[in-house]
């Protein structure tokens, strides 16, 4: 131990001996570059290089990006339309087929049971925004010859070459919109039974979208309601069955189905044959959220029951 102290007291020694760091014995580095100017008032002319008054003659520094002058970049450069309201976009974040199939692999996803966005989500490898105006999932062909699984799964948008991996194998698929209200619920199910709030109606899908759902097929001779009415921007997408549209009419898209395997050359599995039959042809309420539980409902995840409504006028709400 006295050896210890004593070497503390020949360094604290030292230290005592040792110059102070001052301005005076202060040096640069070996080879930095050594700078000359004089001071502001010794050089640059009139105006010390600072110009005739204006914002940099006051050191008031532009921001970055600022362009100065009366033709900037936005005024040199032609108009591009295509641009025009790409902040408000609907963005549908991409999952390939070859990691649904690394999914169900790995036993994250149940195939004997319908998939959904609540599913994917659930896996903990995908996820998405509503806040950044993601609309739900777009299923890409990537892995597309390399899919195996016979499954029952609703997206939001695909691609023909999609449909026809999914269906060779004797599986199905639905292409649905969902509003940001129900995005929210799906992305985080338990999150959002935690809050005791009923579940909501599906709302209008976007009116570019109503070609890919083909509501026409809902009400014939009808009006669309309201709630359900797609909105303008997306009608001429969604009304076609050739989407799988959650909307479209059942024969039409059977005769689709049966045309895209002719396209691609394959023999259609006959699903009506199919032991999963059930399974395969489970499908969605148009005002439905999630499979097997109505809108209105309320569900208590620590009791483990559902909370219907009684009141005539609720009922009546939840059904129109």
């Amino acid at each position: 131990m006295s050896f210890v102290n004593k070497l503390g007291d020949d360094a604290l020694k030292m230290i005592r001996n040792l110059p102070r760091l001052t301005l005076g014995n202060l040096r640069r580095n070996k080879g930095a570059k050594q700078f000359n100017e004089r001071g502001r008032g010794n050089y640059g002319g009139r105006t010390h290089g600072c110009g005739q008054k204006g914002s940099k003659a006051r050191q008031n520094y532009m921001p970055l990006g600022y362009e100065t002058g009366n033709n900037p970049f936005y005024k040199r450069f032609p108009h591009e339309p295509y641009y025009k309201g790409i902040e408000s976009r609907r963005q549908y974040p991409p999952l390939s087929l070859l990691q649904l199939q690394k999914f169900i692999d790995t036993n994250r996803i149940d195939p004997s049971k319908p998939i959904d966005l609540a599913t994917l989500c659930n896996t903990g490898l995908y996820t998405f925004d509503p806040l950044l105006n993601h609309y739900g999932v777009h299923l890409t062909h990537e892995g597309a010859e390399n899919f195996k699984a016979k499954l029952n799964i609703e997206v939001q948008w695909t691609t023909e070459p999609v449909i026809a991996a999914i269906e060779r194998n004797g599986g199905t698929i639905t292409t649905a919109f969902f509003d940001i209200h129900s995005l929210h619920a799906l992305k985080n199910p338990s999150m959002f039974f935690s809050r005791g709030e009923p579940i909501p109606l599906r709302f209008k899908p976007p009116q570019d979208a109503i070609l890919y759902y083909n509501v026409r097929f809902l009400f014939p001779g009808e009006p669309i309601p309201l709630r359900f009415k797609p909105p303008q921007d997306a009608i001429l997408y969604y009304t076609s069955p050739e989407n799988r549209g959650y909307l479209s009419d059942p024969d039409q898209v059977s005769w689709q189905r049966f045309a895209l395997a002719q396209k691609y050359g394959y023999t259609l599995p006959a699903i009506e044959q199919d032991p999963d039959f059930e399974m395969l042809t489970r499908r969605k309420d148009p005002r439905q959220i999630f499979y097997g539980l109505e809108p209105g409902w309320v569900v208590n995840v620590i009791e483990k029951t559902i909370f219907k409504p009684k009141d005539e006028e609720l009922i009546e709400y939840y059904k129109s």
